[in-house]
């Protein structure tokens, strides 16, 4: 009973698995042009996902936190320039000791922008700046429609990657940004029902990205890309990410005491810094990388992390919690 009680509370994580699984015994069903059609289902999918999420942005939350210009700094700094960082530096030992596949697909995890609703959930957990929070997510979410493919092209695109710069903003601009800035212009009609229905709604994203997991690897597997890939080598890409995770967590701890940031604008910093979005990254790297049968094997890096910054965080927004209310 615990342990399907453990498996009920994490069913994202075991979804996200079962997908994958599913995908390997039916390639045919999810494929692009495949039997289910889920090319096509994921788009409407996808913006349904970010309209929701434009209706849920209160925006008295986020004109809250405008004001603070050195933690918005410090936060997009972090997200956009320390961790492409990573590539910059790492990028040639990562193609050279792994499928180019894979290092491309950490080169998209170094350059994706941060998270929405993890960063802002862990923010509140760890009692920090919960405005400065919703400002600095929902503005990682909209500088990275443009920075992403960006340096997307950049890092990649020297190394061949078939990429229109500007045909892929336009099109993440449609596919995220548009949904989201109608979300908001309807808020006031429909925030009310959205509450009502919170329970469907707070996992529609969640249903969606498994729908896109599975049509990625759907495709992958039908192309073969994985005839090379060993256990080894998925084991080290978990070692890898959870690296990534502890030194730029730690890293940004670190730099935010160094700024003199207080206790609720250095967990903001950490939370929101550290992060890197599934739920934008998905349907992102389909507009970047289009019909590329590597899609599956670009995707794992971010797949990966995922689970692992939800893990790791959420112990450190705790022992924040504890900090915070424990008299000194």
């Amino acid at each position: 009973m615990d342990l399907l009680s453990k498996l009920k509370k994490e069913w994202f994580l075991v979804g996200m698995v079962l997908a994958i699984a599913l995908a390997i015994l039916t390639p045919n069903w999810g494929k692009s042009g495949g039997v289910l059609h889920l090319d096509t289902l994921t788009v409407l999918g996808i913006a349904l996902v970010f309209f929701l999420h434009g209706l849920g942005l209160s925006p008295k939350a986020i004109a809250d936190g405008v004001s603070n210009w050195k933690l918005h700094i410090y936060v997009q700094c972090s997200t956009f320039v320390a961790y492409p960082l990573l590539w910059l530096v790492f990028g040639k030992e990562m193609l050279a000791y792994m499928p180019a596949a894979l290092a491309f697909g950490f080169c998209y995890l170094f350059v994706l922008p941060s998270t929405i609703s993890s960063s802002v959930a862990m923010t509140a957990i760890g009692k920090g700046n919960l405005p400065g929070a919703i400002f600095n997510a929902s503005l990682s979410s909209i500088l990275g429609v443009f920075i992403t493919p960006l340096l997307i092209q950049a890092f990649m695109g020297m190394e061949g990657a078939d990429l229109n710069l500007l045909d892929s903003v336009i099109s993440i601009s449609k596919m995220l940004l548009l949904p989201m800035i109608l979300g908001q212009l309807l808020r006031p009609w429909l925030l009310e029902w959205t509450q009502k229905h919170k329970s469907v709604v707070n996992k529609l994203d969640k249903y969606v990205i498994l729908t896109i997991v599975y049509s990625a690897f759907c495709d992958s597997i039908e192309h073969g890309i994985w005839s090379d890939f060993s256990l080894p080598l998925l084991i080290a890409s978990i070692v890898l990410c959870f690296l990534v995770l502890v030194v730029m967590v730690h890293s940004i701890q670190w730099g935010a005491k160094k700024v003199g940031f207080h206790h609720q604008d250095e967990v903001t910093a950490v939370f929101c810094g550290s992060k890197k979005t599934l739920a934008a990254g998905i349907p992102m790297a389909k507009v970047i990388f289009a019909h590329n049968p590597n899609l599956g094997m670009i995707l794992l890096p971010i797949m990966l992390y995922h689970p692992l910054q939800i893990f790791y965080c959420a112990i450190l927004a705790n022992r924040y919690a504890k900090v915070a209310v424990e008299p000194r």
